[in-house]
């Protein structure tokens, strides 16, 4: 859609005396590379290769035929929901506390070939590999290079809570989708409002008035907010994206408006972009949430379907029925979250805490098997087991490139640092609220691709610009080489336990590197 009506050109320095050119520069920055194609097949290429090992043997491993480790509450769920027509209805299970979302997109793969783990596991496969795809888009996006984009999808691919996400009937792989796509909504939506404003620049009317122009409607902003309702549909942690999604681009708009030269660009912002802002992110991302519960709102047997007449709850009268349902519900689903708290002295023997999650300090057992009955590993005694482990080679760099980030962010005002910061912390800092609650790593899924996007930013300063010198490109691109091969070599070595491949027990006490993981 065209952003504004072009205007007669008024010839002027702006501002400050600064002229147009210098002001429309500023806004555009680095342009895109120009390589759309080549771009293209890489990304076909690598979202293709890491496509193909996300399906791997995908059906492997199960319980006798039967889901592993928490698939055993949603993939039973996703199967009543082809029954049922799209809700869940076990009472006697009474286990029902996320929405419907992923459980309905893993009841399309059931759908497709069965109730195994093929059937349970291919749509979760294939929203990692999509992860793939939009992760190499966005890192391209982030720092202009095509090649930098491509290493990020090779790291993604690469990662071990990326991969075993992606091969398990549970929901994080899928709301981490949705975040990430969100987040490429945004960066799209705050380039395309640079180019609007340069050509406001450029024409001589974006200083008609102290608060700059309006800038039309913005539709990645609002496919940002399609995409944060789908990722609340999935948990309700996404509306911690929300909030954060929100803030970012009010702070892109206001940079943008003061990069112009608009007077008053805190005003502007207030009176220019707050209101479509609360719209886009946060109604239309209500909205889309609250459609994810069709089928709840079309059954008459869904679980607490009838919570308040059931119940007697006479609270919120002035809340249509069904919706007064849906809030009763949801808030007694959020009390059994919040209070869902460590047994004293009887603690999960996987559970961890969040300030564990950046280096993925204590990872988790999904499935563990060993004796005689398994065999492939060349011994009578086998061990086939899936743990969920962060790649060392880029997780145990979390608190450095946290740190340069940070650093970048404070003292040198670099907004990509800021974007990524800002979507991993929406993903972490919530879980500090309430300590006492039961926590696991698989919680720290959707945090993986913002940890590999400032991975990606960090070897773009070890590369160097395009246009540096031949020693300098050379030695940068040699770095950026031989960490790249680190990480595939360290993923590698993962490879059986991400698998659950037969391996001897000699292998399976070498894959486990510290205390923790035991």
């Amino acid at each position: 859609m065209t952003a504004v009506l072009p205007r007669p050109h008024r010839a002027g320095t702006g501002p400050a005396g600064q002229p147009p050119s210098d002001r429309e520069a500023a806004l555009l920055g680095t342009p895109m590379p120009t390589d759309r194609m080549r771009a293209l097949w890489v990304t076909l290429v690598i979202t293709t290769v890491g496509g193909v090992l996300r399906l791997w043997n995908l059906g492997h491993p199960t319980d006798g035929g039967s889901p592993v480790f928490d698939e055993k509450h949603y993939v039973p769920q996703a199967w009543q929901m082809l029954r049922n027509g799209g809700y869940e209805d076990n009472y006697g299970y009474e286990l029902v506390v996320h929405p419907p979302l992923a459980k309905q997109l893993m009841a399309v793969g059931e759908w497709l070939l069965g109730y195994n783990g093929w059937g349970w596991r291919l749509t979760a496969a294939l929203a990692g590999t999509l992860i793939i795809l939009l992760v190499v888009r966005i890192a391209r996006r982030l720092t202009r290079s095509t090649l930098l984009g491509a290493i990020a999808g090779v790291l993604v691919i690469c990662d071990g809570v990326l991969h075993l996400q992606s091969r398990m009937g549970m929901l994080d792989i899928f709301q981490a989708l949705f975040v990430v796509a969100a987040f490429g909504c945004v960066l799209v939506d705050r380039d395309q409002v640079r180019e609007r404003l340069a050509t406001a620049v450029r024409e001589g009317w974006a200083w008609d008035t102290p608060f700059g122009p309006r800038l039309g409607f913005r539709w990645w902003r609002f496919g940002a907010g399609v995409m944060l309702g789908l990722a609340t549909g999935i948990k309700w942690s996404g509306m911690y994206w929300v909030v954060a999604f929100g803030l970012l681009t009010i702070a892109f708009d206001i940079a943008a408006r003061r990069t112009a030269g608009v007077a008053r660009p805190w005003t502007g912002m207030l009176r220019r972009d707050l209101a479509p802002a609360l719209w886009s992110i946060g109604v239309i991302s209500v909205l889309v949430y609250l459609s994810t519960w069709w089928a709840w709102f079309a059954s008459e047997t869904a679980t607490d379907r009838h919570y308040a007449e059931i119940s007697g709850d006479g609270s919120l009268p002035f809340l249509p029925d069904a919706l007064r349902n849906l809030v009763l519900y949801t808030l007694n689903v959020l009390d059994f979250h919040s209070s869902l708290a460590t047994p004293d002295g009887d603690p999960h023997p996987w559970e961890s805490k969040p300030w564990t999650w950046p280096m993925g300090l204590r990872p988790m057992l999904y499935h563990h098997e060993s004796g005689g009955q398994i065999d492939g590993c060349g011994q009578s005694d086998c061990v086939q087991a899936t743990m969920l482990i962060g790649t060392p080679a880029m997780w145990w760099l979390a608190l450095p490139v946290l740190g340069w980030g940070l650093w970048r962010m404070v003292f040198r005002a670099d907004w990509r640092y800021a974007a990524v910061l800002v979507g991993y912390g929406a993903g972490l800092l919530p879980w500090f609220v309430n300590l006492d609650r039961q926590m696991y790593f698989f919680y720290a899924t959707p945090l993986a691709p913002f940890l590999i996007l400032g991975i990606t930013l960090v070897l773009g300063h070890l590369l160097g610009r395009a246009n540096a010198g031949f020693e300098r490109r050379g030695t940068g691109l040699l770095v950026v080489s031989l960490y790249t091969g680190l990480v595939v070599a360290n993923f590698v070595w993962l490879w059986p336990i991400l698998v659950g491949e037969p391996i001897t027990p000699e292998r399976w006490n070498a894959e486990l590197w510290l205390p923790s993981w035991r």
